[in-house]
């Protein structure tokens, strides 16, 4: 049985649902989860104006008040000209399973959303990504410097890998993130999308094998 994870670092619901989706591989040890990157805003060129920003507070406020995740609202007040462009720090968490396929993604795929949402860095700063991610992958136990993670993130290959998880993404139909699927006995099936809870995923999924 595999778990298929469709989630942006950036998209708000997705970091709520960050300790939940923990929990269900913690409590499921033996279950195979792909994480796919879903390019919620991938190559936006819109400016997050203070309406954008506004917007977004109040998408906060409900993740905060329904998951109880921490963020960081000053620091998105005090950006300026910035774009909300998901593309890079997608392809960051897809840089690090090019870099070490054994990893961790999904640690990694939070790393990335607690810098975006509780640390309050550009994490559409390939710089910045690329610090995010080779710390992260320290952390995991592999040796990766910043340097080796950004040469790889600013690569074609990087690129065109992202790409091709956004491409899945629309193949699966996905209309809101998170979202979540289950592959099992050579059949692909839906189990929900936005905010769940660990108990009711893991409920289902037994059931399955009932």
């Amino acid at each position: 049985m595999k778990l298929i994870f469709v989630g942006d670092p950036m998209c708000s619901w997705c970091y709520g649902f960050g300790k939940e989706m923990t929990s269900i591989v913690e409590n499921m040890p033996d279950l195979d989860v792909q994480i796919v990157l879903g390019g919620m805003a991938a190559g936006s060129k819109q400016v997050l104006d203070d309406a954008g920003k506004q917007f977004r507070l109040t998408h906060w406020a409900r993740v905060e008040q329904m998951s109880g995740a921490e963020f960081n609202r000053e620091a998105l007040m005090a950006r300026k000209n910035f774009v909300y462009d998901t593309e890079p720090v997608c392809r960051a968490v897809v840089t690090a399973r090019m870099i070490q396929p054994s990893a961790d993604l999904l640690a990694v795929f939070r790393a990335f959303q607690r810098a975006f949402y509780v640390d309050g860095v550009d994490t559409t700063d390939g710089s910045v990504l690329a610090g995010v991610g080779a710390a992260a992958l320290q952390a995991n136990g592999f040796n990766t410097t910043a340097e080796e993670f950004l040469a790889v993130w600013a690569s074609k290959e990087a690129i065109e890998a992202a790409a091709a998880d956004f491409s899945l993404t629309r193949e699966l139909g996905v209309s809101g993130f998170p979202s979540l699927f289950v592959e099992w006995n050579g059949k692909l099936g839906r189990l929900g999308s936005g905010y769940m809870r660990a108990t009711d995923v893991q409920k289902a999924l037994a059931s399955l094998n009932s």
